[in-house]
């Protein structure tokens, strides 16, 4: 073949070989470009899929906080948590009882009864006798109903054991009465007379009873036993807190594991806790 003939066969290839040589490298810089493409699919996908289960995996394995369901959810009318012969044994006098306001007697109610027996020139005998009912209900942020009501038992007994004027003030454990029990007893002298003042407070599961007893002889007449006194409001505060146990149907007056442990021995003196006394006369 002449040198001629070389050359212009050479000349004809060249431009094929060029031509093949670009399709090559497009086919190169196109692989890079599909392969970043699919990387970044690949991992935004399962990330976004997977944090979303993630997610909400973890709101379920959070529950909402949960406190134990109060024992009692509801109260007993006030006026008709004592019987007819107890109120006749301490206030014979009274008429019929004063029920105190609330705007939810089945979390907080009271009665009271006044009773004068007047003698005349004789002097009279007067008695004062007053039940109140505070029912605590379970929170999420406080904490349980017995816990609260505990609480304010305490604090009630406290507050007796600080009534200003009190003299000879005594304070007892009362047992065989709701779940503790605390009595406290003092003299109160006003222009009328000197008063015994009688209070016994009382947690059951999650309800406090109050019962404030009071009594004075007026005009001259003898001032009543304490003692006496004592021993009557400690039957008119069992009796209260019977009735909360009723008023919360037969399983819990019969006792049952939601109901009080009324057998228990009561919380001692010093944890002390009340209603205010004042104004009893």
């Amino acid at each position: 073949m002449s040198e001629g003939t070389m050359q212009r066969r050479a000349q004809r290839e060249q431009p094929e070989r060029a031509k093949r040589l670009t399709r090559v490298l497009v086919c190169a810089a196109a692989v890079p470009v599909m392969l970043v493409a699919t990387g970044c699919s690949s991992d935004s996908g399962p990330d976004d899929d997977g944090g979303e289960k993630a997610a909400s995996a973890s709101a379920s394995a959070s529950p909402s906080p949960t406190v134990q369901a109060a024992a009692y959810r509801t109260l007993p009318e006030a006026c008709r948590a004592l019987s007819k012969k107890t109120l006749e044994d301490l206030a014979p006098k009274a008429k019929s009882g004063k029920e105190g306001s609330s705007d939810d007697v089945a979390s907080r109610a009271s009665c009271s009864w006044s009773s004068l027996d007047n003698n005349g020139v004789k002097g009279s005998q007067f008695r004062w006798l007053n039940v109140s009912l505070l029912r605590f209900e379970s929170d999420t942020t406080r904490g349980p109903a017995d816990k609260l009501a505990q609480e304010y038992y305490d604090k009630q007994v406290r507050e007796i054991r600080a009534t200003p004027g009190a003299k000879g003030l005594n304070a007892q454990a009362v047992t065989g009465t709701g779940d503790e029990a605390t009595a406290v007893r003092y003299d109160l002298k006003k222009k009328e007379g000197t008063f015994k003042q009688q209070t016994v407070v009382v947690r059951v599961e999650n309800v406090v009873v109050t019962l404030d007893y009071n009594g004075a002889g007026l005009a001259g007449d003898k001032t009543p036993d304490a003692s006496a006194l004592l021993a009557d409001a400690k039957k008119a505060a069992k009796e209260a807190v019977l009735s909360v146990t009723r008023a919360n149907g037969p399983a819990a007056a019969s006792g049952s594991p939601s109901a009080p442990a009324s057998g228990r021995p009561s919380a001692p003196a010093s944890k002390a806790p009340s209603a205010s006394a004042s104004g009893k006369s």
